[in-house]
Parts: structure tokens; sequence; C-alpha cells
């Protein structure tokens, strides 16, 4: 009888004769392993994508968590920063992020260089994060008088060592970066929004969600014109989708009605095991990778990475 280890070490031999318990057993070995399951192609420059939506509950920082692990899944590179002083992201990644401990927060008002903070998340191999600590709540008040306030964090990460193009950084370049933002349209969010290039917007499949979507695009059209003529929303996640009702349906066709190809075809279902892996500091990929959430994610996460290659 072979153990779960033994068959992930010997899955390039018999992979398609295994049984989907033995294929399942394969998945979450590699997974707890830090083994990627697949290497798609790696974009040639680093993709910077903020995470935002001013309506809270809607699965912002529970996607970020969990599309980076699907990402260094599938063999990239990803950074996440979080720009939320909760630091729910950091919790989830199993990131010490108590008061006293270097965060974005020291990046933003000190000015510390990013790669000095970054962390490696013990869970996953190849997944760095920036964690935020309770300071950060005072961040937006410290850098009103601050000169060019809203650039902050772009200088920081371009300053970053592993971000940029191949040519410029090499192969030990982050093909990804991540920002999650609290849930409000401050000057934290702001910073984030400046940053980007790309904007990846979680939304509930429930009416209420749509409510604040006009305001939240009305302040990246502002920042487009004034700050980051870069800034796209090229990424609309569905998130919390219950197929059983007919309002989510209603919902997920009058977004992919409005918005079109920005929506990912994958929207995530409503899941007991993504909303029971933080309790564990883990992310629903590594909590377990077989779950419909996990395999959600890795769906989206691979049509990103897709997206990116069709549009280099």
């Amino acid at each position: 009888m072979r153990t779960a280890a033994e068959l992930a070490e010997m899955a390039t031999s018999f992979e398609d004769d295994l049984t989907p318990l033995a294929q399942a057993a394969q998945a979450t070995v590699m997974t707890r392993q830090g083994i990627p399951q697949e290497h798609l192609r790696r974009p040639e420059a680093t993709r910077v994508f903020v995470v935002a939506n001013q309506k809270g509950g809607v699965g912002k920082t529970t996607s970020t968590v969990n599309l980076a692990a699907a990402l260094t899944q599938l063999g990239q590179r990803v950074l996440v920063i979080d720009l939320d002083p909760q630091g729910n992201a950091s919790t989830a990644l199993n990131i010490e992020h108590h008061r006293g401990v270097a965060s974005t927060y020291d990046a933003l008002v000190e000015g510390v260089p990013l790669d000095e903070i970054a962390v490696m998340c013990p869970e996953i191999n190849g997944l760095y994060v920036v964690p935020a600590t309770i300071d950060l709540a005072g961040a937006e008040i410290e850098l009103v008088s601050v000169v060019a306030r809203e650039g902050r964090l772009k200088k920081a990460i371009h300053a970053h060592p592993r971000v940029g193009t191949r040519e410029e950084v090499g192969e030990d370049r982050f093909d990804y970066v991540l920002i999650d933002c609290p849930p409000s349209l401050g000057l934290l969010t702001l910073n984030a929004l400046v940053a980007a290039a790309e904007m990846l917007i979680p939304i509930q499949a429930e009416y209420y969600a749509l409510e604040g979507l006009g305001q939240l695009l009305n302040t990246v059209d502002m920042v487009r014109a004034h700050l980051n003529q870069e800034l796209a929303v090229s990424t609309i996640l569905l998130t919390m989708y219950d197929g059983r009702t007919r309002l989510a349906a209603g919902v997920a066709a009058e977004v992919r009605e409005h918005f079109g190809d920005q929506v990912l075809n994958t929207a995530i279902p409503r899941s007991v095991r993504v909303s029971e892996a933080p309790s564990y500091a883990q992310t629903v990929m590594t909590y377990d990778p077989t779950s419909p959430g996990a395999l959600s994610y890795l769906e989206a996460a691979r049509e990103i990475v897709a997206r990116g290659s069709l549009g280099a």
C-alpha cells in the first residue's frame, strides 16, 4: 500500500492511472509541501493588482490570499501587500502582524524598503507577504502633510529589486503583486490605486453588492484622470455564489452584461471550508486543496494567468 507522499513522488510515472481519491491525496500533499501542481507561462513583467471594493464582506481579503496561493501553485512568484490595518490577509497567510513587527506602515510612513519587510509564507514556498499592523490605522493622518503622499506605495513597490521586467530583473522577479485594501476609499486605498496597473474587484452575488460599485468606478476614473493613467479594471470576480438561488444568477447575469469580458468565467461558490481556513491561519488552498472553493480559486487564478498571456 502506497502512502500519499509516495503517490505525489510518483505522479509523473502513473498520473493517468490514479483514482480520484489518490489524485486528491496527491494534490493535498503537493500543496502542503509547496510543490507547484502546474507551471504556467510567467508574464514578461511584474503584474501589480489592487484588490479593492469599499463594501465590506464581499470576499476581498479572502480572494486576495487564495488567489495568491493559487497563483503560487501554478508556478508563479507572488508578493502580497496587506494594506488593511485589521491585518486579515496576514492572519490567513500565518504571518506575524502584532505591534512592533515591520509592516506596510514602515514602508509608507518611514520609507523602509519593502524587501526588508517582506517575509515568506511558512505554508507556501515562493509566496511573500508584507504584513499590516494596527499602526497602519494612523498612517492616513500621518501622511496628510507628506509631499506626494498618494504615490508612496508605488514608489516602494517599484524600488523592490524583484519587481520589473524580465530584462531588468531577471528570472527571480515577482510575477504578481496583490495589494489587499481596507473596505474604504481613503488614502490607503488611493495609494494602492496609484501603485497598480490592474484592478481586481470581488463582487458578492447579492443585490447590495452592486449598489456601491458605481462610486468605486467613479473613484477609479478620477485616479486614472489625475494620478495613474495606466490603471484599468481588468478583472471582476463573482464571490459567494449560490447557484441554487435566482438572485445569484440574476446578479451574475447583470454583472456579465455590464462588464463583459472583464468578468472571470469562474465564480467562487459559498463554501464552509473557505470560511474555516483563516481560523487555522491558512488559505483554503492549503487547508482543503480539493474543496470546491479551493478548486474554484485555482481555476480563477488560471484564468488570470491565461488572460495575461493573451495580452502579452
